[in-house]
């Protein structure tokens, strides 16, 4: 892409206690080929609503689509409600399966234990799975997590993790995705592990598989440079 392309609408969804923070590098990174818009999926309590909220307040007509963990699972409910309006899709750190029942009854102990201790607190105990070991011990990485969740707050970290244990079995839409597909994670993420995003580009045909090495579930902090060179090769 030259000087004089016009940048391409990008949507980036972050994950489950993130915000904008959370896709900085890449939004910096791609400034030159894309404009980036980053909504804030924090006021319903289902995945589906979530998406019909982010393609109403989009500011795109048609624009390529990226989603981390959480916001994977949003990315695939708006392509699938809105296929035609989606250029290219990105699923980092995700999975297209429903939410097991011990992954649920987690779930709501950490909201219980937010309302009693914290979104620091809860930023602090989830830490070492968001993040391979190596990265856990930088100060600012573990600053921004915790900055992160005190921007979403008790309230809508209920609401999301309620969204998150709804959320269906993706795997037969993804199946129909036509546009280009980039589904990529960390070579160390324990929440969503390599073998699930192996499965998922199985699903598509013609997907492209990426996996960052020394990293995590939170791929664009903690190997910006790997991420942002698999979007730039994905919007191109």
């Amino acid at each position: 892409m030259n000087a004089t392309t016009t940048p391409l609408p990008l949507v980036l969804v972050p994950g489950l206690l993130c915000d904008a923070q959370l896709w900085a590098p890449q939004i910096a990174g791609l400034a030159g080929i894309a404009d980036a818009w980053v909504p804030a999926p924090t006021q319903h309590d289902s995945i589906e609503a979530l998406a019909r909220a982010i393609l109403a307040d989009c500011p795109f007509a048609h624009f390529a689509l990226a989603g981390l963990s959480m916001g994977g699972y949003i990315a695939m409910a708006m392509q699938r409600q809105a296929p035609q309006r989606v250029t290219r899709l990105a699923l980092l750190d995700t999975n297209a399966l429903a939410d097991a029942p011990a992954a649920s009854a987690a779930r709501r102990e950490l909201v219980v234990r937010s309302r009693a201790e914290g979104m620091g607190a809860v930023a602090d105990a989830l830490l070492p799975r968001l993040v391979w070991p190596q990265a856990a011990q930088h100060a600012a990485l573990r600053a921004q997590v915790r900055s992160m969740a005190w921007n979403v707050g008790v309230d809508a970290f209920a609401r999301q993790q309620e969204a998150i244990i709804g959320r269906p079995d993706a795997r037969a839409a993804l199946a129909q995705v036509a546009c280009p597909i980039l589904i990529a994670c960390g070579a160390q993420d324990l929440l969503t592990p390599p073998a699930l995003h192996e499965e998922m580009a199985a699903l598509v045909p013609g997907a492209r598989l990426e996996v960052f090495a020394d990293c995590g579930h939170l791929s664009t902090l903690e190997q910006p440079a790997q991420v942002t060179r698999a979007l730039r090769t994905w919007l191109d």
